[in-house]
């Protein structure tokens, strides 16, 4: 009863009809147009934990299958919860639970080496299979870049790889670092379209495992080299710096400290390239449950802690760009193609698994469209005039890389 209380005071956009345990039936919202959805629980004990402690109930009983949705979809279940958020934030429990967690913040984001580590083994070491099944061939494991917003996900991917590389400003022979590289991609890509020399770190076993062999089936272990090391263990100097999705793990305490060696690394003329998820409000925490279950130690930033960090290590910001429904895009495409596997990612793991993995991709693509998620591109430089005067070089690089695909693909079609 005091769950349907909470629901009947908060839920004004769209409608949500709770059965409870005990078969009692509560209706609240209908006051404004949204999703309606009926869920049922299974579990008398979820009446408390849903009181005292939503954020991690809500997700582990959908997890558990204890929470039931009987009509309507998960999307417009987390629709009609976070379009109400707002309101929540007003009643004790939940200003508990956000006083809680500043007081934790700072333990939840200690990212020393060792931890980084053993953060990145849990979400990233998984299946090489699982990977495969959702995302693009290349296996961008982040935000794609829709300039229209009618492109495949192969080809946004592609499209991001190309916008990335615009705003670095590649020329023969530089040496370029990719902290976080992932599965080898990017730095792959890199290495084609500018004979460029890529040094890719990763703390993942698996991911490094693939990217080197990816660079010796290419013919490019020569000039891509990927190893297993964390950021602040490279030593190395060079001409350019990416590093994407990668920045989200690094932890506030941590950010002066990244900055620190960004700079260090970079050659007086070097540009470095960030782009990271972000939140468009002042800085925050993390939802208990995906840090549990899904990114342990991660954050999205808020701008002002990012560029305070950066500031501090006197680094000039040379461009930023915001990039606000393209991620909820890309999770939609990574969602779909989950549920199309789904029967053989089951087999790999198991429906507790799928359902988590399913809460994970649908929760994150509802947050970029109706919470506080966003993607930021940030260009940092020592020096002021390493970059030019206007932006007119990114939309040169990016129109000539189109005119050079379509070339190549004509002369395919002719011979």
């Amino acid at each position: 009863m005091l769950v349907a209380r909470a629901l009947a005071k908060l839920i004004k956009t769209g409608a949500l009809i709770l059965i409870d345990a005990r078969g009692h039936r509560h209706e609240s919202g209908g006051a404004l147009p949204g999703p309606h959805v009926t869920v049922r629980l299974t579990d008398p004990s979820l009446h408390r934990r849903l009181l005292f402690n939503p954020y991690m109930a809500v997700g582990e009983a959908y997890m558990d299958g204890t929470l039931l949705i009987e009509s309507g979809t998960l999307e417009g279940f987390l629709e009609v919860l976070l379009i109400n958020e707002e309101a929540a934030s007003g009643l004790p429990v939940f200003r508990l639970n956000a006083w809680v967690e500043r007081q934790l913040r700072w333990l939840h984001q200690h990212n020393p080496v060792g931890k980084a580590r053993e953060n990145v083994a849990h979400h990233y070491d998984l299946s090489d299979t699982l990977y495969d099944l959702f995302l693009d061939r290349d296996r961008q494991y982040s935000c794609a870049y829709f300039a229209t917003g009618a492109e495949t996900l192969e080809e946004a991917q592609h499209n991001k790889k190309r916008h990335i590389a615009a705003k670095l400003l590649l020329e023969p022979g530089q040496k370029v670092l990719d902290i976080g590289c992932g599965w080898g991609g990017l730095a792959l890509y890199l290495a084609q379209v500018a004979d460029v020399e890529v040094t890719g770190l990763t703390l993942s076993v698996e991911q490094h495992k693939v990217a080197v062999e990816r660079a010796r089936a290419a013919g490019l272990a020569d000039r891509v080299r990927f190893h297993l090391r964390d950021y602040r263990e490279d030593s190395g100097r060079y001409d350019r710096i990416v590093s994407v999705g990668m920045f989200e793990h690094v932890g506030v305490q941590h950010y002066r400290e990244f900055f620190a060696r960004v700079r260090a690394m970079l050659t007086d003329g070097g540009v470095c390239l960030l782009h990271s998820i972000g939140r468009m409000e002042k800085p925050g925490n993390t939802s208990p449950w995906l840090r549990k279950y899904i990114f342990p130690g991660g954050y999205t930033p808020a701008l002002s802690e990012t560029l305070a960090a950066v500031e501090r290590e006197r680094l000039y910001v040379c461009d930023i760009e915001i990039l606000r429904l393209h991620y909820a895009k890309t999770l939609r495409h990574w969602y779909d193609s989950f549920q199309a596997n789904r029967a053989r990612i089951a087999a790999l793991y198991d429906e507790r698994f799928c359902r988590m993995w399913e809460f994970y991709l649908k929760g994150c693509e509802v947050a970029f469209k109706y919470n506080n998620q966003m993607v930021f591109q940030m260009q940092l430089a020592r020096r002021q005039e390493a970059v030019p005067l206007t932006r007119d070089y990114v939309s040169d690089f990016e129109r000539a890389q189109a005119a050079g695909g379509r070339a190549a693909a004509s002369g395919l079609a002719a011979e």
